[in-house]
Formats: C-alpha cells, sequence, structure tokens
C-alpha cells in the first residue's frame, strides 16, 4: 500500500496535509439543495467568503452549477457567467486563500485559472462528463479533485447498483489516476462522491469503509455536509442537518479524511481540532 502524500503544490506553495483541512463551500448558483450556501452579488459573495475565512475555513470551493439530483441543465456560457465574477472578487479581495472551482467542464476550469484565478479544479465526474479534461488540468499544472459519480445529475440517483461499492470505486479511480498520472498530473485528491449515484446504504458502508481508500495512495476528500443521507435516515430538513453532518465530518475524519467538504466552517474547524486532540495528530 502506497503512503498517502501530507502535501500538495498549490502554486508553487505547499498545502500540509497532516492536518486535515476543511473547504467551505460556496454555491452561486439559484438552485443549490442547501438554501444556505446560495449567495448572488458581489456583497453576498464576500460576505460569505470572508465569514468562512475569518471561521478557519483552509480553501472555499466555488461552483456555479448545481449538482444535485435532477438540476436543471446550464450552458458552459451561463456557468462561467456565473462563476468567473465571484471567483474574481473573492481573489482581490482574499490574494492568498486557496480557491477551488467546481465544475466538470475544461473550458470552464480554464477560464477559472486562467481569468479568475482559481488555483483547484473539483470534478464531480471524474472526468467523465469531459474528455478534455485531464489534459487540461495537466496543462494548467493545478491539483484536481476526482470525484466518482454513477452516471450523471439527472439520472445518478435512478438505480444506482455495485457489486462491492467500495472496490468498484477503488477500481474506477485506478484507471483514471493512471491516465492522469500519464499526462503529467502530480497533484490528485480523491473524492468517494457521497450521494452521487449511490444509495444511502452504500453512503454509509463508504464512511464506514473509509480506510480502504488509502489503497490509492492519495489525498481523500470527503463531502457529507447536509446531505439527504442525513436528513433522510433522520426525518428532518437539510437546514436541521448540521448536527448530523458533524457526527459523520467526525467518522469520516477518523476513518482517514484530509479534507472535509462542508457549509458550516466554524463547526467544522472544531470538529477537526477534537478528533485531532483524540486521535494526537494535533499539538496539545
Amino acid at each position: 500500500m502506497d503512503q498517502k502524500p501530507k502535501y500538495i503544490n498549490v502554486r508553487g506553495r505547499l498545502l500540509d496535509l497532516t492536518t486535515p483541512k476543511v473547504m467551505g463551500i460556496i454555491n452561486v448558483t439559484p438552485d443549490s439543495f442547501f438554501a444556505g450556501s446560495r449567495v448572488s452579488g458581489q456583497h453576498e459573495i464576500l460576505d460569505m467568503a470572508a465569514k468562512m475565512v475569518d471561521e478557519g475555513a483552509d480553501l472555499l470551493d466555488i461552483g456555479g452549477f448545481s449538482s444535485r439530483p435532477y438540476a436543471d441543465e446550464v450552458s458552459p456560457e451561463e456557468e462561467k457567467d456565473r462563476l468567473l465574477p465571484a471567483v474574481k472578487i473573492i481573489r482581490k479581495e482574499f490574494p492568498d486563500l486557496i480557491i477551488s472551482v467546481d465544475t466538470f467542464r475544461s473550458e470552464v476550469a480554464r477560464s477559472a485559472v486562467h481569468e479568475g484565478g482559481a488555483d483547484i479544479i473539483n470534478d464531480i465526474s471524474g472526468g467523465d462528463a469531459d474528455e478534455n479534461m485531464f489534459r487540461t488540468v495537466s496543462e494548467l499544472k493545478v491539483p484536481y479533485i476526482m470525484m466518482h459519480m454513477q452516471g450523471t445529475p439527472s439520472n445518478m440517483q435512478d438505480h444506482p447498483v455495485y457489486d462491492d461499492v467500495v472496490a468498484d470505486i477503488l477500481k474506477w479511480f485506478g484507471n483514471r489516476i493512471y491516465k492522469l498520472r500519464s499526462m503529467g498530473e502530480n497533484d490528485i485528491i480523491i473524492d468517494p462522491g457521497l450521494g452521487f449515484g449511490k444509495t444511502i446504504d452504500h453512503n454509509f458502508e463508504i464512511i464506514r469503509r473509509l480506510h480502504d481508500f488509502e489503497a490509492a495512495g492519495l489525498p481523500l476528500m470527503v463531502g457529507v455536509s447536509r446531505k439527504s443521507m442525513i436528513w433522510k435516515t433522520l426525518g428532518i430538513s437539510p437546514a436541521e442537518a448540521l448536527n448530523g453532518t458533524t457526527v459523520l465530518n467526525a467518522a469520516a475524519l477518523i476513518g482517514g479524511a484530509d479534507i472535509i467538504r462542508v457549509h458550516d466552517v466554524k463547526e467544522a474547524g472544531e470538529t477537526v481540532r477534537l478528533i485531532g486532540r483524540m486521535m494526537d495528530i494535533m499539538p496539545r
């Protein structure tokens, strides 16, 4: 088994993953599943970014295309029109902040890096939605978050089936990691894609067996924040799912997550500190 690297190179700066990092979510979309993550307008975007930075976010992930099940299609032009102004104003206000862009389109990724100053590309399709994505990120020389999704947002929850959900996802990652490495991409982060083409049972099995993903030898990101596996299990709404999110973020950190992607930065940061103290990975 390969040892996971503890650093990724972000534009010549090393992001130290010895202590897990918190990625805050900002959605410049009108229809993301959690209303609390939606922002529009320059002041609202900057207020949200400033709040997350003040609460200790290590990275921000900005998305202009809702990936919730059965979300409406958005053209590349509209996605860029939503995304680029947000990336630019956050970059101007926070020049040293690490900014990730949530997109599965290579042309949007290229514009976000060249025009907006984004640092990382976060692709929910793991390169499947755009055959040019792997070549693009390797040319851009930016870290790439490769997420697993079975199907597309329009059909991923229709009837997800696996022989062994963790083994199948690891095999899927293996093929794509090899291809991406052969193109010269050095900094890859994997995300098993909770809720993306998985049943609730699949999602809980992934969290239970999260240590198995160490076999990939790459940093691991987990995004469970306010997802339906929480609120459907508990019979509540996404707005009421913060406590459940904290519980599963703790489980993910114990399971080896290096980055947790969240709507609620303060609570996530406290979870990192407490689990870190318990596991003796934080200074006392």
